[in-house]
């Protein structure tokens, strides 16, 4: 299927569970959302969802009911901004069976799936953390991968190793990087250029850094209420940040319209910038 509304999809990942991945992916869904776009956040966090606890949800279906039940995307999505066509796909919690989904089960979940994703300017998968083949199966056939790190010994040698296995064996090279929770732009140098410099020696790749999201209390508080941060606190640093990666992911897309309209939202396809 062509992708008619050149439709961008984002693959949001982290090497480590801790590191505020799902709460990036759903304030920024709420960032592009402010700025005018379409967008379907994908909970990919497959067997372990925790987007609707954010979101303070209890959907009544989810992914579960697509792939077994026989659901039709549309009675599994949820409007999240009514009028601004911001909605959720959610996924379960407690399947094991979702968690490692074998290649006849995926190949089922992107044919039902593939209609409705492209009727949004963006799609935002939420992956689970780690090297599962289902994390790994989703990253691959996104058009931009986000991994998200902490300044954290542990969050920078789990995400290597993520960048590392997709790299060596799904030929996959491009990644942007999310640092979260940095308590100065310094730090968030810092802490990018150490990862940036493992992948460019031991990998010969280059990193991409898309931006930062300092530490904020008001975060915190927001989970704590079940509101996005964007909503809760819009000025705060941390909503600052994650509008600073919004507006840098828009001009990915507008400059690169052209090559979105010719490939499918959901299959692997080169690097936006080549």
């Amino acid at each position: 299927m062509i992708n008619a509304n050149k439709t961008l999809s984002l693959a949001v990942m982290s090497g480590k569970g801790g590191v505020g991945k799902t709460n990036l992916s759903l304030n920024l869904s709420y960032a592009l959302n402010a700025g005018g776009n379409s967008l379907l956040l994908m909970d990919c966090d497959l067997g372990l969802a925790n987007l609707d606890v954010l979101l303070g949800i209890s959907p009544e279906s989810n992914m579960q009911d697509l792939l077994i039940s026989g659901a039709k995307p549309s009675d599994v999505v949820i409007p999240i901004e009514e009028g601004k066509k911001f909605d959720i796909l959610p996924a379960a919690s407690g399947v094991p069976e979702l968690v490692e989904m074998d290649e006849d089960m995926q190949e089922m979940l992107f044919s039902k799936i593939s209609k409705l994703v492209g009727r949004y300017q963006y799609l935002v998968m939420d992956l689970g953390a780690g090297i599962n083949s289902t994390v790994l199966s989703f990253a691959t056939i996104a058009q931009m991968r986000f991994v998200v790190i902490t300044p954290e010994p542990t969050s920078l040698t789990d995400s290597y190793a993520l960048i590392k296995v997709l790299h060596t064996q799904h030929k996959v090279s491009d990644f942007n990087i999310i640092v979260n929770q940095a308590t100065t732009s310094k730090e968030a140098k810092d802490t990018f250029d150490r990862l940036n410099m493992a992948c460019e020696k031991f990998l010969n790749i280059k990193l991409k850094n898309i931006g930062f999201v300092r530490y904020d209390p008001a975060v915190t508080e927001a989970v704590r209420r079940q509101i996005p941060f964007l909503k809760y606190a819009p000025k705060s640093e941390a909503s600052r940040d994650i509008l600073n990666i919004a507006v840098k992911i828009q001009k990915i897309r507008m400059e690169n319209m052209g090559k979105l309209g010719d490939r499918p939202v959901i299959k692997k396809f080169p690097d936006l910038s080549t």
